[in-house]
């Protein structure tokens, strides 16, 4: 049956269609994702997603004057600007924008989750690495609390991943004092209200008892402000010990105290997801300022520079190279190296400590080295030397006798 004469569905192409199609519709992709790339967006949002600040204290420095714009003060976070414009943030230039990266760290208790105190307390990003970009926390955590925090350079990814409506499950690790039971935890399922506040559902485990306090895990995920300690006062208990030990499909494992651990970005674009990260506006393109790679493979070559500029320190082992620089140093060039001494035939036919049985003779005797012994000398043991034949009496002939 011929086919010719069939009318095409809506939409369908043949192979050069689809080639002809992908040809048209890359351009405009390339237009749209540049347009995107190039859309006036607000002025704090921008400085989030350089990784200056988080969008609060963007909007709180535009406010004190401590940002200019193409030249001149901003008197008002209002406004809408692009990275084509000239941005200076106490008297620098703003950097563009780097690669989304995302960062764990195991927080101790003590510190406060913000980047100035007031009180002068000290804070989460004074005791970070001192090779640390600028980075902005995931939500925050009391000070008291220990665990997981999550860090990025990102303003836009945090505070994407602060909303509810992420859906990501946050799991704690509570001591208590006082007693509860399994039964009482289980309503918390339902939720619960705290002096007109409404929390949604909690799961609630009862781990162990000891002597007055319990241990809990505990999940949410709306993650409100002293949640933990507010719904836990409600049922007779008292808060006394709270780790965070995941934020998501992120974990804080064998992550020691104080130690910050980097998410690889391929990791990271699979656990947050395309519909995630067009959301939060991720940019995994951008080049990075600060790469650890970079200045791990310049650090060689520094270090080399160094060692044959700088004397070894004493007392310190030397290394092979130096070890073979040294013994070229001493070389004397100067005078003629003396002939090195001839050694000394070793002479390996013994004749000293050799027992041999009574009568027997040198398997190879040396000319003129083998002498009749006098009448009457034994050798060793008792045993008389063999002599000439007919000279004296063999020992031999005396057992004969």
């Amino acid at each position: 049956m011929n086919t010719r004469g069939k009318p095409r569905r809506a939409g369908a192409t043949g192979s050069g269609g689809q080639r002809a199609a992908a040809s048209r519709k890359d351009p405009e992709a390339d237009r749209n994702a540049e347009t995107i790339a190039q859309a006036p967006e607000r002025i704090a949002k921008l400085m989030a997603r350089a990784g200056v600040a988080s969008r609060r204290e963007a909007e709180r420095m535009i406010v004190e004057g401590r940002v200019r714009l193409n030249g001149k003060p901003l008197e008002s976070p209002a406004i809408n600007v692009t990275m084509s414009d000239r941005i200076e943030i106490d008297g620098e230039p703003m950097r563009g924008i780097e690669r989304t990266r995302l960062w764990l760290y195991h927080k101790p208790a003590g510190l406060v989750t913000t980047h100035k105190d007031p009180e002068s307390r000290p804070t989460v990003f004074d005791n970070l690495p001192i090779d640390q970009p600028h980075v902005v926390s995931v939500g925050r955590l009391d000070i008291n609390t220990e665990g997981l925090l999550l860090l990025t350079n990102d303003g836009g990814l945090a505070r994407e991943l602060e909303l509810p409506s992420t859906g990501w499950l946050r799991r704690y690790r509570v001591r208590a004092h006082g007693k509860i039971d399994q039964a009482g935890l289980d309503r918390l399922q339902d939720g619960i209200a705290v002096d007109g506040v409404l929390y949604g559902a909690i799961d609630a485990t009862l781990d162990r008892t000891q002597g007055s306090n319990v241990w809990l895990t505990m999940g949410f995920r709306e993650g409100k402000n002293r949640e933990i300690k507010n719904v836990l006062g409600a049922l007779g208990l008292e808060v006394n010990r709270l780790i965070r030990i995941s934020y998501g499909p992120f974990q804080l494992a064998a992550l020691k105290e104080g130690a910050v651990q980097e998410v690889r970005s391929r990791t990271l674009r699979e656990q947050l997801g395309p519909r995630l990260i067009e959301k939060a506006g991720a940019n995994f393109e951008a080049p990075l300022f600060n790469d650890p790679s970079a200045q791990e493979k310049k650090k060689p070559a520094a270090k080399k520079a160094a060692k044959e500029e700088k004397p070894p320190t004493p007392g310190r082992k030397l290394s092979r190279e130096e070890k073979r620089d040294r013994d070229l140093g001493r070389l004397d060039t100067s005078k003629p190296e003396k002939a090195p001494a001839k050694k000394r035939p070793v002479n390996r036919n013994r004749s000293s400590n050799v027992w041999m049985a009574p009568g027997a003779r040198p398997l190879s005797p040396k000319k003129g080295a083998q002498k009749t012994a006098p009448k009457g000398a034994r050798g060793k043991g008792g045993a008389r030397p063999a002599g000439k034949p007919g000279g004296g009496r063999s020992g031999n002939a005396d057992r004969r006798r």
